[in-house]
């Protein structure tokens, strides 16, 4: 069942994606090269502290996995779900994808960014530059009336000119008082099928992108997905509202 947001909820959310958004943003910032993946990590968690939010990705279980970390930090060929260690070290030319899900109030606020650190090779930096356009391209197709196919559709057909491998095993969704609701979000899919857009649904949109194949490994940790092939990949995200009017992107700074 999809949930959709009283003023009051929607107020509530608002609040936890502004909160989300700061820590993205002043956690981007701190990504150069010789520090480690631990210290932003533990960067994250007092920047959550500063803007009075909780990680919700901490202690987030799957199976009998629980998540270490605060946030999400993923480099170069890890697509998604990276833990921080201390013996990763960002370097010049890396792209440092990160995840930042928080939760205020009893509302979850999810963003992401990929961070080109340095001199970045040219196709991983058109990489990042299309993987945000598509982002974009899918929050244009957010009106009422349209349905999630389309925005689906949009992503997919931002990217087609790359020739880049769009992941499939990993999807949108719906947000709100939790970290995954419905609908699922694929970045992939056909333009007037699937649920239909409402004003108060909470979406968050996340196209995650390849330079090779969409094909994926799972890390020994259970938690890092990697590209099969080794070759980088981007990750961009907003929580965006429904609205009367269109989209409302929640997690702007």
């Amino acid at each position: 069942m999809i949930d959709l947001k009283s003023a009051e909820d929607v107020s509530r959310m608002r609040a936890a994606c502004a909160a989300a958004a700061r820590v993205l943003h002043d956690l981007a910032t701190l990504v150069v090269p010789g520090i480690s993946t631990a210290g932003l990590d533990s960067a994250a968690r007092g920047l959550m502290v500063r803007h009075g939010c909780e990680s919700a990705c901490h202690g987030y279980v799957v199976g009998r996995l629980s998540y270490p970390g605060y946030v999400c930090i993923s480099v170069n060929d890890e697509i998604v779900h990276g833990i921080g260690a201390a013996d990763r070290i960002i370097r010049d030319g890396d792209l440092v994808s990160l995840d930042v899900v928080v939760r205020r109030d009893g509302f979850i606020g999810d963003n992401a960014r990929t961070v080109m650190v340095g001199a970045v090779d040219p196709r991983a930096r058109q990489l990042c530059v299309d993987t945000e356009k598509s982002l974009m391209a899918g929050i244009a197709a957010v009106k009422p009336g349209n349905r999630v196919g389309d925005i689906s559709a949009a992503i997919q057909e931002a990217l087609t000119h790359g020739g880049y491998g769009i992941v499939r095993d990993f999807v949108g969704h719906g947000v709100g008082r939790k970290m995954h609701e419905e609908p699922q979000i694929p970045n992939y899919g056909k333009a007037g099928t699937g649920p239909k857009l409402l004003p108060g649904m909470a979406l968050a949109i996340e196209p995650m992108v390849n330079l090779g194949s969409h094909k994926i490994v799972m890390a020994s940790d259970g938690w890092t997905a990697r590209t099969a092939d080794g070759k980088v990949s981007a990750h961009f995200e907003h929580t965006v509202l429904v609205t009367e009017n269109g989209a409302e992107i929640l997690t702007l700074v």
